[in-house]
């Protein structure tokens, strides 16, 4: 099978679900002419125009607002918010409004809109363009929540995305825009709410999310030459989240590590270390460990970002600890 880039499988899924369907379109800052800050959306303008992919003004819970407009009246709009950072900017919108109005209406009304946004932690963007908080948007019933982490589930996901009638968040990670694998050429769907084991194993399950689901597979391929085996699950989307895939790995196995990119304090890692504790505690070996941010703001410094993030040897030395 061929391989493309995470930023190319995107850039596919829009093309073909708008060469599908004439009610998708593109609304956003810069993503016309320029193609977007990140370059995903090159030659979109050119082959979709520029009443399907619409440059917005510097307004986040303007795009956001237009979107759910839209998406009222039968489009299926993919807006787009440039940096993490600026989401709560529209968290109104996307929380307070788009979640609930299919609950409030009794089902009469569908916002089907995807709202795209990345986080740049790793790449020198400093505290106010770096941030990463899924965890917030756990707590809006009625949203989606979606982290693809490799190419594959990049395309699928955001096809998947674009056809559901609720609305979903769809956090891409900007250190894996460049990251390649195999991605078919045709359409296809992987469906929301449903974890993947990534690479079997017998010892340890490590839960990871977006990037720190690539580091995960390096921790268990060093681990492998010393003789441990390790499970490493993603769960994909976080709202709905597969419990089952989860507390199941870890049934298997009998020890667990999460690691996540935000903080540790209320974040992501808490919310999984619960599952596993509900789901599989009579199951367990040893405390489950938690690998994440420390709870302080994301240094500009480059050796400083890099002493902040979740690296492949901290989840070895948490494996280490456990087995």
């Amino acid at each position: 099978m061929r391989e493309i880039t995470y930023a190319e499988a995107i850039r596919e899924a829009l093309k073909q679900e708008m060469q599908r369907d004439p009610n998708v379109f593109l609304l956003g800052e810069d993503i016309g002419a320029y193609g977007g800050a990140f370059k995903v959306l090159k030659g979109m303008l050119d082959e979709f125009g520029p009443e399907r992919v619409r440059d917005t003004p510097i307004s986040e819970a303007a795009i956001v607002g237009a979107a759910i407009g839209a998406a009222l009246m039968g489009l299926r709009p993919v807006a787009e918010i440039m940096y993490m950072d600026f989401l709560p900017i529209a968290t109104e919108q996307l929380v307070v409004q788009a979640a609930k109005m299919s609950f409030t209406s009794g089902g009469k009304l569908r916002v089907p809109i995807v709202v795209r946004t990345q986080y740049s932690l790793g790449r020198a963007h400093a505290s106010q363009h770096s941030e990463f908080f899924p965890v917030w948007y756990m707590n809006a019933p009625g949203l989606k929540v979606a982290l693809p982490s490799t190419p594959y589930d990049a395309k699928g996901m955001l096809i998947s995305a674009i056809r559901d009638d609720n609305p979903v968040l769809f956090i891409e990670c900007g250190l894996l825009y460049r990251n390649k694998g195999s991605v078919p050429e045709e359409p296809y769907e992987v469906p929301l709410g449903s974890a993947d084991v990534k690479r079997e194993g017998e010892d340890v399950t490590v839960v990871a999310v977006s990037r720190v689901v690539v580091e995960a597979l390096k921790a268990a391929e060093e681990l492998q030459k010393e003789g441990i085996s390790v499970e490493v699950v993603d769960p994909r989307t976080l709202s709905p989240l597969d419990r089952k895939t989860i507390t199941d790995s870890v049934k298997k196995t009998g020890r667990a590590v999460v690691a996540a990119d935000d903080h540790k304090t209320g974040g992501v890692t808490a919310e999984l270390t619960a599952t596993i504790v509900e789901g599989a505690f009579d199951y367990l070996d040893a405390p489950i460990v938690r690998v994440a941010s420390p709870d302080v703001p994301i240094p500009f410094s480059p050796p400083l970002e890099k002493q902040y993030m979740v690296w492949s040897d901290d989840i070895v030395k948490a494996i280490k600890e456990i087995v």
